[in-house]
């Protein structure tokens, strides 16, 4: 056990009393003793479609049989067409090209180097300066932590990208605590943009990029006409708008995208998790037929992007998210997300009175339960929930003291109840 160095893991204390899954079917894992666990957070908000799914495995299956490698560069294969273009078909109207990665931290940084690389195709090359916010979270690579606000995922690793700068996050509980979907404060947090552009001059910005709704550092909502700001700024100084929807993509709100939920269309988009169920490593970037096009210029046998990586497209990956989007149609699984909101907004707000409950907001089928630190000791709180949730068959996300809660889409009006029973249990029995 020693030598796996497990990631965002607090490794020792693992070691010393391992939680380990074994099997996993529909909305449940199977422990290594032998209990079920219901699935809270989606894997990694990844597993939108619930665990094992035929439809998702035999694909795998039969591709694995049939062509399990081909090469991306100058060469290509039918199934890696058939889904960019299913994505395509999927996503918001505008969004016209798809750019095959292997994970959102991936596919984040695709999208900064497609971003300033436009800027320079078109004859601004000045144009480098990136623009992320504070609580963002955008994977773990350089661009994308220099880009990201979350403290702990920045502060041991130097420098990072210079021309980076950030909005402030848009998380305001004195006046929208215990929100109900979007709060109504905090639209004017958008406007710190202008201050950015004053600051350093439109023309050395490249792009903005936000989590439509920021997952990992908690669940931040937007504030209502928050990201149609966003988007008017940046159109009016030529700047890039990147969504990244490695989070809110594949019907965690309901609608396929966040772009859809809130009627808002960036100039690229980043997607990962749900696109193959979480079952093999995939992302994308999804962009504009202008910013695609912008690179299509000059003798048709030169390399118009010098970006890309061996596992862009995999067979045996596109295979899987052909059948996980057919499986998310199929089933109606963004329409169950849509149809059973309102069931889980009151389940989750039924908490509120709980010890240290100081916040709850929640939107689609995601859910944050903030939790009161304890003095000197921060993160413990929600630590010491997530193991009680655990040890009453219940998988919990925790970042900080706050638990965040993302089920697979299936999940049906009983299991949402067992959910909330659990989880109010653990959380009464806190300290």
């Amino acid at each position: 056990m020693s030598a796996f160095w497990m990631p965002f893991t607090a490794n020792r204390q693992f070691k010393k009393s391992p939680r380990m899954f074994v099997g996993a079917e529909g909305m449940y894992y199977k422990t290594s003793d032998g209990r079920e666990v219901l699935d809270g957070t989606a894997g990694l908000w990844c597993c939108n479609a619930g665990h094992c799914r035929p439809k998702i495995t035999e694909a795998i299956r039969k591709q694995a049989a049939e062509l399990d490698y081909a090469p991306a560069f100058q060469m290509g294969h039918p199934k890696a067409f058939e889904l960019a273009s299913a994505v395509r078909d999927m996503a918001p109207e505008g969004m016209e090209h798809v750019f095959f990665t292997n994970s959102g931290s991936e596919s984040v940084e695709t999208a900064l180097k497609i971003a300033i690389a436009f800027h320079r195709a078109r004859g601004e090359g000045a144009r480098t300066r990136l623009i992320g916010r504070e609580r963002g979270y955008h994977g773990v690579n350089f661009g994308g932590i220099s880009v990201g606000g979350m403290v702990n995922n920045r502060k041991m690793f130097g420098t990072l990208l210079a021309g980076v700068d950030h909005l402030p996050h848009t998380h305001l509980p004195a006046q929208n605590a215990f929100t109900r979907g979007q709060p109504e404060h905090g639209a004017y947090l958008a406007d710190d943009l202008e201050r950015i552009v004053a600051l350093h001059g439109a023309e050395t910005i490249a792009a903005v990029i936000v989590e439509p709704m920021a997952g990992s550092t908690g669940v931040l909502m937007p504030p209502r006409g928050y990201l149609e700001k966003l988007r008017e700024i940046c159109t009016k100084h030529g700047i890039l708008l990147i969504f990244d929807e490695v989070i809110t993509g594949f019907g965690r709100l309901g609608s396929a995208f966040a772009a859809d939920h809130f009627g808002v269309l960036p100039d690229m988009m980043t997607v990962a998790k749900g696109l193959t169920n979480g079952v093999i490593p995939m992302g994308a970037v999804l962009t504009t037929a202008a910013i695609h096009d912008a690179f299509m210029q000059g003798p048709e046998h030169l390399i118009e992007l010098f970006h890309g990586y061996t596992y862009s497209g995999n067979p045996i990956a596109s295979a899987a998210g052909l059948a996980t989007l057919e499986t998310y149609r199929e089933e109606g699984l963004f329409e169950n997300a849509a149809r059973l909101a309102p069931c889980w907004e009151d389940a989750l707000h039924s908490l509120k009175g709980l010890p240290h409950v100081i916040d709850i907001r929640n939107m689609g089928l995601i859910g944050a339960v903030e939790l009161e630190p304890i003095a000197g000791e921060p993160t413990k709180r929600a630590f010491t929930a997530f193991l009680n949730a655990y040890e009453a068959g219940l998988l919990i996300r925790t970042t900080g003291d706050i638990i965040a809660l993302s089920p697979p889409l299936m999940i049906d009006g009983a299991q949402i109840d067992e959910l909330f029973g659990k989880l109010s249990a653990g959380l009464k029995a806190l300290d």
